[in-house]
């Protein structure tokens, strides 16, 4: 059925991009203008436009590699980027113990 997969996709891509760099940069561009739906009708074609990019990548991607390695291969990014996240929060820390 196709109405679970439209609502698992829908309900992870608006949760990922709530508060994020993009919603963040829609709400500093509507709060400096004065013309509110040409800025939701920007950012949302962009949206559109950089989903539609993922999706052609994606399946591009899904003929040339099997789907539970493009799984390990995600979760192995995400790792990466949540380390690099973590990584000077862990650092800094003992680089202000070490000064002290």
């Amino acid at each position: 059925m196709i109405f679970p997969l439209l609502i698992t996709t829908f309900t992870t891509v608006f949760l990922a991009e709530l508060g994020d760099k993009t919603q963040l940069a829609t709400l500093a561009i509507s709060g400096t203008s004065n013309k509110p739906l040409a800025v939701f009708l920007g950012s949302s074609v962009a949206l559109v436009f950089a989903s539609f990019l993922g999706v052609l990548a994606g399946g591009s991607i899904a003929t040339l590699i099997p789907a539970n390695i493009l799984k390990m291969l995600a979760a192995f990014g995400f790792l990466i980027i949540g380390v690099k996240l973590l990584w000077p929060l862990t650092h800094g820390a003992e680089q202000v113990n070490s000064e002290h």
